[in-house]
């Protein structure tokens, strides 16, 4: 399974429903980024991904985006294409 990063806060309830979405997968092991509270990964965040708004989902080098677009994935099956490479 690829490595797999979430950039996230604290309160959110799409960076849980991430989360759970992809618990639900298999994902045992997920990098969370705090962007509210590790300081700098805000910025980090916005230059990697182009984005402002959490979360912010990698599969390996793949930006899925956010939770509406890892949901997406899923319903079309590719996430679990994603999740297998």
């Amino acid at each position: 399974m690829p490595n797999i990063t979430l950039y996230s806060s604290q309160g959110c309830g799409y960076c849980q429903s991430a989360e759970y979405l992809l618990k639900r997968k298999g994902v045992s092991h997920l990098r969370k980024i705090r962007v509210d509270s590790e300081p700098g990964q805000l910025e980090a965040m916005i230059a990697r991904t182009g984005r402002r708004t959490v979360p912010q989902i990698y599969i390996g080098d793949f930006h899925v985006g956010g939770f509406d677009d890892l949901a997406a994935l899923d319903r079309s099956g590719r996430l679990d294409e994603l999740l297998r490479d």
